[in-house]
Formats: C-alpha cells, structure tokens, sequence
C-alpha cells in the first residue's frame, strides 16, 4: 500500500473503533502525539502505549465521529484535516503522520483553538 492507502485504511480502521485493525497498520515503534492535555498534549510510544491510549479513548467517544476533510499526501508523510463530533460540539484538527513499510510509523495530532 502507498502513503494514502495506508492512511485510508487506518482512518476507516479508526472510525470503526476496530483497535486490533488500527494497531495492525502501525508500526512496532509508532510514536503518537495526542491533543490532550493542552496545551501541548502527552507523547505515546511503541505498540503497548499507543493501544492503552486507544483502548480508554475508544470506550469514552462514539464511532464514526472523526470526518475526514482533507488528505494531503507527499512521499512518506500525510497530512490529514478532519473534524471530531461529540454531543452537540465538534472540534477540528490536523494530524500529521509518516508512513514506513506500509504502516503508521508516526501521529502527530493538533487541534484549533
């Protein structure tokens, strides 16, 4: 899979709560940056990190909240725009990933405001 496949999928992944698929797309030494807490968030490494991360999140939001907006793709990195719905608000956000060997080698994610 190129960049945009790979980030295609992991988004799809993502959005179905499918945490054993999401992990299977990153790599053994993923770095992941959350948004949380502000204002700087909290940095997740390797496989065990990330998925404990994941787990507690996907318990606390609904599926299929996350929509894509926009992918940029350039080589071995994507920029993704997306929004998060919750309730009756929304936040909008920007990750920025590395893909390597086919898998999420890096998530760095932003939010506005």
């Amino acid at each position: 899979m190129d960049t945009g496949e790979v980030v295609d999928h992991f988004n799809a992944a993502f959005n179905a709560h499918d945490l054993d698929a999401v992990m299977a797309l990153m790599t053994e030494d993923v770095v992941f940056e959350s948004t949380l807490p502000t204002p700087d968030g909290r940095r997740y490494e390797g496989q065990a990190e990330v998925r404990a991360y994941w787990e507690e999140f996907f318990a606390s939001s609904p599926p299929d909240s996350f929509r894509g907006e926009e992918t940029i793709v350039t080589g071995d990195r994507a920029v993704v725009r997306w929004v998060f719905d919750w309730g009756t608000g929304h936040v909008r956000g920007v990750d920025v990933m590395r893909v390597r060997d086919g898998k999420v080698a890096e998530k760095l994610s932003y939010v506005k405001g």
